[in-house]
């Protein structure tokens, strides 16, 4: 099993690289392009988001350079690893030790306290301290009185809390959020935004969002943008095209 902790030489580099990376899907009479000719570099401890309209190919982008799925040509690097080569089994290995996860719709278990929920991604890495940095975390969130109650028991609000508490738990070397704040109303949605912002700087997480929230994409040190089917840096030459 690799080591949790990248080396010398994975910390001096991008945490995540993209090259080529093109994404179909075989049709009866045709192939639909989803992405094409992605590439990209993101360094440790950025903050990024991925704006775009629906059906742009940003959520695709991201599951690619999550690892959650493979694509049809090209690479993604994660600490100079190529995740895209290694089998199922490998690359959920690698995103339960460095890889988090924050999702529009919380993906609680609901049979369990937001301490337990949390405390699920130590247990089954064998970490000594579950308990305890569960707690730890629950309380940095603010949710240091809800650390009994179930899901269905929380506002949406508390529930991204824990949420992300959780994808925090591992340490991760990044984090992807999926639309964090898309299923909140204004003033919890720039809570949860304060808090991302708040933990990516304090644990130097490298930070890559999709989202649809201009304001918490304009917070971010780098903004990817999928329009009209190209993929665009401001202030940055390079672009790809990206077709639906």
């Amino acid at each position: 099993m690799t080591d949790k902790t990248a080396t010398p030489e994975q910390m001096d580099g991008p945490v995540l690289k993209v090259t080529d990376l093109t994404q179909q899907v075989n049709l009866e009479a045709d192939t639909l392009t989803i992405l094409q000719g992605v590439s990209l570099e993101i360094n440790r401890g950025e903050s990024v988001a991925i704006v775009g309209r629906s059906g742009s190919g940003k959520t695709t982008l991201l599951g690619l350079l999550a690892g959650l799925d493979t694509p049809s040509h090209g690479e993604v690097e994660l600490e100079g690893r190529v995740i895209s080569r290694l089998s199922e089994d490998e690359r959920a290995a690698l995103r339960a030790r460095r890889i988090g996860f924050v999702f529009q719709s919380f993906q609680l278990l609901p049979a369990l306290t937001a301490l337990e929920n949390v405390m699920l991604p130590l247990e089954l890495a064998g970490s000594e301290r579950a308990d305890g940095k569960a707690r730890e975390l629950l309380e940095r969130v603010g949710l240091g009185d809800r650390l009994r109650h179930t899901p269905r028991q929380l506002s949406g609000g508390e529930q991204q809390r824990v949420a992300i508490a959780r994808a925090f738990a591992s340490e991760p070397a990044i984090l992807f959020a999926d639309e964090p704040t898309g299923n909140l109303d204004n003033r919890t949605g720039r809570s949860i935004s304060d808090l991302l912002m708040d933990l990516n700087h304090e644990q130097g997480t490298t930070l890559v969002m999709v989202t649809h929230d201009e304001q918490l994409a304009g917070r971010c040190q780098r903004r990817f943008s999928i329009e009209a089917g190209i993929v665009t840096e401001p202030g940055a030459e390079a672009h790809t095209e990206v077709v639906n």
